[in-house]
Order: C-alpha cells, then structure tokens, then sequence
C-alpha cells in the first residue's frame, strides 16, 4: 500500500472520527453555539458545491473525453453526476426522519427530561440512529477517499468540509442514543463507530473499485462524487445550517467556503 492511499486512508479516518467529537461536544457542553454551527455548515456547503462543480466535475468530464471522446464522455459525466445524487437520494429516502442523522437536534435537548412515552420510543430509536449514520457516511467516504486519491490537496479540503458536517451529526446521534440507554459512554461509542463507515467506504473503494479503475471508471465514479457532494449541500448541510440560525450567518459561510477553495485552487494551479 503506497503513501497515497495511505494519506487517502488517514484523510477519510479523520472525516470520520469527527462524529465522535459532536457526541463529546454534546456532553461536555451547556448550549449549542448555534451561530458557529451555522456558519461552519454553510461554509462546509460552500466548499463541497465549489469543489464539485468546479474542479471534481471538469476533471471527471476531462478523464471521460479522453477515454470515449467529447460527445459521449460529456454525456457520461451527466450520468455520473446525476447518478450520485441519486444514489445519495435513495439511501435518504430509506431512513425515516426519525433516525435520520440530519435531523437537527441540540445540545439542550439533553437537559430535557423525556416522557414515558419518549423514552420508550427513543429506547427503539438509538441503535437505528447509529444504524442510520452509518448507512449515510458510507458514500461520503467513498467519495473522499477518491477525492485525496487523485489530488492530494482536493481530498484535504473535502476532508475538512465533510468532517465540519459530521459533528452536528454526532450530536444528532448523541441526544437519541443517551436517552435510549442513559450511559454517556455508550451513546458515545456507538456515534464514535457509526462515524467509522466513512473509512471503511473507503477501504472498500480500495479493495474493489482499485483493481478495475480504468479512465472511464474514475471518470464515471468521480462526477458521480461531484453529484453526492451537491446533493448533501443542498438537502443537508444548507437545511441544517438554517435551522440553527436566524440571520445571514449560514450564507455567509458559504460564501466564505466558495472563495477559500477558490483561493486554495488559484495557489495550487
């Protein structure tokens, strides 16, 4: 295993992990800084929508047209693209809003004392949250891992961008999970290995897309990276960002987002 896949590797471990750390700040704190959150998801957004669009699309269409020609590689990185949304669709329409990871939930709603009713509800939920999360991230690894596979200093930048997005779902998994079993460290444990599906997404992708990846595969895998990454912006990240705050502070995060990876692609060009 050269260094590349191992920086891959270490990347996607990273991305992960960071589910555990919404779960400690779940624990370890009073409030939710609902405005960091907002401006660290929007600029996560911003980042992931940036880097698709501009930089991961145009290279899955340039791999694509050098492999099939212009027409037909164009008209596979469409498909690409659009076939990640909808894979990243599918897996969200398979998960009720209850377990969904997405939902937004607080560090406050750990103060609140459930009813009976909750409580028994919440008990059933906690291991499918876990489940949930799980079953979410999976792609996201996939798609970070080929990200730092063909461009080191890409694949730094979604890491960071995907790692932003999975503390608020650590937290997420956190609040249900404590209510469900009321151990901290067993809530903790399962948000923390929930968050490690993004590493093993990728080393699935080493073990069984590797082998086979010729031009057109990478091509094809790689829009289809592009089209996962808007998706999640525009149907979580953003969503979520705006739940948490009020103002303008989400957008602004995006912006920002936008222009360092603007910045951070000029420097490396």
């Amino acid at each position: 295993m050269d260094s590349a896949v191992l920086y891959a590797l270490a990347l996607t471990l990273f991305a992960g992990l960071a589910t555990g750390l919404g779960s400690l700040v779940a624990f370890f704190t009073s409030r939710t800084n609902t405005k960091f959150l907002s401006f660290a998801l929007g600029f996560s957004a911003g980042v992931m929508i940036y880097v698709s669009l501009v930089e991961i699309f145009v290279k899955a269409k340039d791999s694509l047209t050098a492999a099939v020609g212009e027409t037909q590689g164009y008209a596979y990185t469409v498909m690409g693209f659009f076939g990640g949304m909808l894979l990243i669709a599918l897996i969200d329409r398979l998960i009720p809003n209850a377990e969904n990871p997405h939902e937004v939930k607080k560090v406050e709603d750990l103060q609140r004392e459930p009813s009976a009713a909750e409580f028994t509800k919440l008990k059933k939920m906690g291991v499918f949250t876990a489940l949930a999360i799980a079953i979410h991230n999976f792609p996201e690894g996939i798609a970070t891992f080929m990200s730092a596979l063909e461009d080191p200093q890409l694949g730094f930048a979604i890491a960071i961008a995907v790692a932003i997005h999975n503390i608020p779902e650590g937290i997420a998994v956190a609040v249900p999970l404590y209510y469900a079993t009321g151990d901290r460290k067993r809530a903790f444990n399962l948000s923390f290995l929930s968050g490690l599906s993004e590493p093993l997404g990728a080393i699935v992708a080493y073990l069984i897309l590797m082998p086979f990846l010729t031009d057109t595969m990478f091509g094809v895998i790689f829009a289809g990276v592009a089209g996962i990454m808007v998706f999640i912006s525009l149907d979580e990240l953003l969503p979520a960002a705006r739940e948490y705050d009020e103002t303008h502070t989400s957008i602004y995060g995006v912006v920002l987002g936008m222009a360092v990876m603007a910045v951070s692609l000029l420097l490396l060009a």
